[in-house]
């Protein structure tokens, strides 16, 4: 009877690998606030490099590995009350939140925008924001649980990689 409450709670337990899981790491996106890019990694490689825009001021952009823990189409703007999928939303039409700062993933994301001449820029809240082709490409490419890196360094994507 032992043996079979063990394999239960192992094969129920939510901490077991249930689903769509990814591995631990694969893939991982890097954000370099220093350079206004995104790199997307899989397999260890480089696969794609997007540019960005991030906060205004260096501290608005939180530093630090994050996970993904929220996803969305067509993202509903709460500080404006401006719904999803509206023109005006300057949040696209996805929504990639990550748990920065001790948040829930509905503070601080990566999203699409309504100003395309914004990206490469400094000129967030703190978000990071790209084209909205380019994010459209990246939320399908990501799951829930995804880790992602945001620093601010002078080395190449490939240095971070080795390190």
């Amino acid at each position: 009877m032992g043996k079979l409450k063990l394999a239960f709670i192992l094969l129920f337990s939510p901490i077991w690998p249930i689903g769509d899981a990814h591995a631990l790491g694969d893939p991982y996106v890097i954000i370099n606030k220093t350079s206004n890019r995104l790199a997307y990694v899989e397999d260890g490689m480089i696969k794609e490099i997007y540019k960005v825009a991030t906060g205004k001021s260096k501290e608005l952009t939180p530093e630090g590995e994050f996970t993904i823990t929220v996803k969305a189409v067509d993202p509903y703007y709460r500080k404006k009350d401006i719904p999803g999928g509206d023109k005006t939303n300057p949040l696209g039409t996805r929504w990639i939140g990550f748990d920065a700062n001790g948040t829930d993933g509905r503070t601080f994301g990566i999203h699409g925008n309504n100003n395309p001449s914004a990206i490469g820029r400094y000129v967030t809240a703190g978000c990071i924001r790209m084209y909205e082709k380019d994010v459209q490409k990246l939320y399908s490419k990501l799951k829930i649980g995804t880790k992602i890196k945001v620093i601010h360094s002078a080395k190449s994507f490939e240095d971070i990689i080795k390190q």
